[in-house]
């Protein structure tokens, strides 16, 4: 059981998300939240405060009545339910409202604490509010997402509950849960914040830390593939640069190739001086640099994903609110830490180095399929006979359209302000659709590798030397076999290439 008076960590959003971990919020949480409650609605008595007793955004010059205060939340909420396009996914829905509960329980909010305890109900039983990808523009917070699932907390609107789409008020009944308690400021808490790009985000950085991984193993497996020498994954060569992330690729796959018996030490080869006369040499001296530069290029995919993550965690355990209520010095602060921009850079480097890691597998499924560079395998490592059957050059096709597809979406969404609002949002972050830009790219970069791995499950039956693969390769072997046969009559595969993608998605590499 998670407890939500402790600080969040990525753990824990792991555990909730894909272990379907329940959450709890105990009694120091509901007092920490009656009192912000309370101390907001003594506070705003006589003064002016954002959001309690005056208007949103531009109209925030205008006053509104006592008696209009509950109904201006309600009007906030309904009337930016305006997201449109593609339906959110219900892991990314669920991220989302676990990062925007922890937020509130941090009782810098004002909310009814009724909130907490509805959202804490949805997100146990798996209801996930109807929540479009285009909407807010990252700047008083993820204003149109959040408005969908204030809607739904309110009781109205769509959940997506047992796999179907259904009203709100049908699944609440069912379930007996109820609606929020609407009093002081309960839409704009809810609204205001960064916890729609956030939580996409983070499920973002899962599957990131998943593919990479599975890069490091293709790249591995590709080593033993031409037997390549190992000095490129050396700790004395790699320890000689300073990046952290360059440490632990190569770490990575000197761990996975320890026990090969295909990779070679150059001392035993070119260091003998057995080919001091040779004028020309059949085999290479140097790898490819899509072979031997594998800890260089996935270095800093690594590190941008562990600062990612830092960033990320920092923003769930922040209070990304306006204004900020704050119970020790008995005062309201208004300010912008609604504001997406950490987040939606931290997207844009990810999208980067996530399309940077699709198009390395991609070039080292081009030097497996291009039999004049690697010289060891047939054309299109074609198992069946030449000319007439095609192996994998089809699925080549597939791997650069996606790896060009992202390189195109790898344009920056943090640079690409424009202002609205009246102007009143006259520099935002678009740190929504930054993170779901990212998501398409991560999820295309496990096509790319899906394809690369299919190639090398070819390869090695081509090459015949399982006694001889590392430990860490026979490991997955069996498994990637089943849903990749062997390929000497031409077939249809692109069911096979899409088991491959799920597996891989579902799997960890190590």
């Amino acid at each position: 059981m998670l407890n939500l008076e402790n600080t969040l960590d990525f753990n824990d959003f792991y555990k909730v998300l894909f272990e379907n971990e329940q959450v709890e919020i105990t009694g120091p949480t509901i007092k920490k939240l009656e009192d912000s409650f309370n101390f907001l609605k003594s506070f705003s008595r006589n003064k002016i405060i954002y959001g309690v007793n005056t208007g949103f955004g531009p109209m925030a010059q205008y006053k509104i009545e006592e008696k209009d205060r509950h109904q201006l939340q309600y009007n906030l909420i309904r009337s930016h339910c305006s997201g449109a396009g593609q339906l959110m996914e219900p892991l990314d829905i669920k991220a989302l409202m676990l990062a925007r509960l922890n937020t509130l329980c941090l009782g810098k909010s004002g909310i009814h604490p009724s909130v907490a305890t509805t959202m804490l109900r949805m997100i146990n039983e798996n209801v996930y509010p109807v929540i479009f990808e285009h909407g807010g523009v990252g700047a008083s917070g993820d204003l149109v997402q959040l408005a969908h699932l204030a809607l739904v907390l309110i009781g109205e609107g769509e959940v997506l509950y047992k796999g179907e789409r259904q009203a709100t008020k049908k699944v609440f009944e069912e379930l007996n849960i109820k609606p929020i308690q609407v009093e002081i400021r309960e839409g704009l808490a809810l609204m205001n914040g960064t916890s729609a790009m956030t939580g996409i985000g983070i499920v973002n950085l899962i599957h990131a830390k998943r593919l990479l991984n599975w890069s490091v193993f293709c790249s591995s497996v590709i080593n033993e593939i031409v037997q390549a020498y190992d000095d490129h994954i050396s700790l004395e060569l790699n320890s000689s640069k300073l990046h952290k992330g360059q440490q632990s690729i190569a770490e990575l796959m000197r761990v996975h190739l320890s026990d090969s018996g295909l990779t070679r030490n150059r001392n035993e080869h070119l260091y003998s001086g057995k080919a001091e006369n040779n004028t020309h040499f059949k085999e290479k001296v140097q790898e490819y640099y899509s072979l031997r530069c594998v800890p260089q290029v996935l270095g800093p995919v690594y590190d941008t994903i562990e600062n990612s993550l830092g960033i990320l965690i920092e923003e769930v355990n922040s209070a990304n609110d306006n204004p900020i209520i704050d119970v020790d010095t008995e005062h309201v602060y208004h300010g912008g830490n609604f504001h997406g921009d950490y987040i939606s850079l931290e997207m844009d480097k990810l999208r980067l180095v996530m399309t940077k890691t699709s198009m390395l597998a991609e070039r080292q499924l081009n030097y497996l399929l291009n039999h004049r560079l690697n010289d060891i395998l047939p054309a299109f490592v074609n198992l069946g006979q030449l000319g007439l059957n095609f192996g994998m050059q089809g699925a080549q096709f597939t791997a650069v359209s996606t790896t060009a597809e992202n390189q195109m979406l790898s344009n920056s969404m943090y640079v690409h302000s424009i202002p609205n609002n009246n102007d009143n949002q006259d520099i935002v972050s678009m740190g929504a659709n930054s993170a779901n830009l990212t998501r398409k790219v991560i999820d295309n970069c496990y096509e790319v590798i899906s394809t690369e791995l299919a190639t090398i499950v070819q390869a090695l039956y081509y090459l015949d030397f399982d006694d001889r693969l590392s430990s860490a390769t026979i490991s997955k072997l069996k498994e990637l076999r089943n849903l990749m046969p062997k390929i000497e009559n031409d077939r249809v595969l692109y069911d096979e290439i899409k088991g491959i993608k799920e597996f891989l998605k579902h799997n960890e590499a190590y």
